[in-house]
């Protein structure tokens, strides 16, 4: 594990460390479950990734069984979860199995919820193969499913017992993809990194190691404060509001680094609007962003209608619009009670 950089969360029940590196799935994961003594050991997995990294992980695994499910949010359901238990169960797994989620955030939410509940929890080790699961989404424990109001509205939190995070998948992801972990880094520089935002501008990101590993540091320093989301946690959810929304509104077309990104830019607008950030912030997001060629604005969509579906986001109580917003770039800050006219004519203004 010498080559790999290695991070630690504080979790409800225990410590676990976070690696990041080429060679994690070829020799530290194998390592670590043979050390584990589990009794059964399932590897869930999607369709693309199954021939390009779950069938060699098994051979490296003897006696893993891998589980193959359909690719895509559309999928991230209760009906697909019901189906992961019965599979579950056909390979005889019990509460001393061991579930390994390898692939993004989508088999990560999934597969992780699956662990939370499935006899009433077995462990997990989250092995991401996406940019955006490796900095965010595979680190914190959140886990859950979408239901048709909105996404992640039936979840969980689940600490796996370890998140090997091998940067030689990213050679098979797709463009898309690549562009779509850059905005949850950008979230990350914003939230509490911001020399990491200057060298996204001026170098990209490059190297890839120490960037994946700068962006998790962050969100790993706001989950060891505040593990279940009471307080500084909510300081991820940054440009999360507006792209939930732009999800849900758009069937899930748009994915999920993309809403994020115009989501981003949403939440610089709203901040300078507010007064709370000077001017200059959002089109400073906006530069960076364009720079790694993710989109800053929609043209698709319907502003009441994502008004609509912001009504389902998490943070809010009782109908009272609360937003995660910018002091300043390194300056978050929760905000309730936002107007809606504020929030419409940002909405209005990020449309293209």
């Amino acid at each position: 594990m010498a080559n790999l950089h290695e991070l630690t969360v504080r979790g409800a029940e225990r410590e676990y460390p976070v690696l990041v590196g080429p060679g994690a799935l070829e020799s530290a994961l194998p390592e670590f479950v043979r050390r584990g003594g589990f009794s059964q050991v399932a590897v869930v997995t999607n369709t693309p990734l199954a021939p390009l990294y779950g069938l060699a992980l098994i051979e490296r695994l003897p006696g893993a069984r891998l589980i193959t499910l359909p690719d895509g949010e559309q999928y991230k359901t209760l009906q697909t979860l019901a189906g992961l238990y019965g599979e579950l169960l056909a390979i005889g797994a019990d509460r001393a199995s061991l579930l390994i989620a390898l692939g993004g955030g989508v088999i990560g939410d999934l597969a992780g919820f699956a662990a939370a509940t499935f006899m009433r929890g077995i462990a997990l080790v989250q092995a991401p193969t996406s940019l955006l699961a490796m900095v965010d989404a595979s680190i914190g424990g959140k886990v859950g499913v979408d239901l048709p109001q909105g996404k992640n509205l039936a979840g969980a939190f689940k600490d796996p017992l370890a998140v090997f995070a091998d940067t030689d998948a990213l050679r098979t992801l797709p463009r898309v993809e690549w562009r779509c972990g850059l905005a949850e880094v950008v979230k990350a520089a914003l939230i509490a990194d911001p020399p990491l935002l200057d060298h996204l501008a001026a170098h990209g990101p490059e190297p890839v190691e120490t960037v994946i590993a700068r962006a998790a540091r962050v969100k790993i320093d706001v989950v060891n404060r505040d593990r279940t989301e009471q307080n500084v946690r909510a300081y991820l959810n940054l440009g999360h509001t507006f792209a939930h929304a732009i999800e849900q509104a758009s069937a899930y077309a748009w994915r999920h680094g993309e809403a994020v990104a115009v989501g981003l830019v949403g939440a610089g607008l709203l901040s300078e609007r507010l007064g709370m950030a000077a001017p200059g912030l959002a089109e400073r997001i906006e530069q960076v962003l364009a720079g790694l060629e993710l989109p800053t604005r929609y043209t698709d969509l319907d502003p009441e209608a994502l008004w609509a579906a912001m009504a389902h986001d998490k943070k809010w109580r009782a109908g009272v619009a609360t937003f995660v917003l910018l002091d300043g770039i390194g300056r978050p800050r929760v905000t309730r009670d936002v107007p809606r006219a504020d929030v419409m004519a940002v909405l209005e203004a990020l449309r293209a």
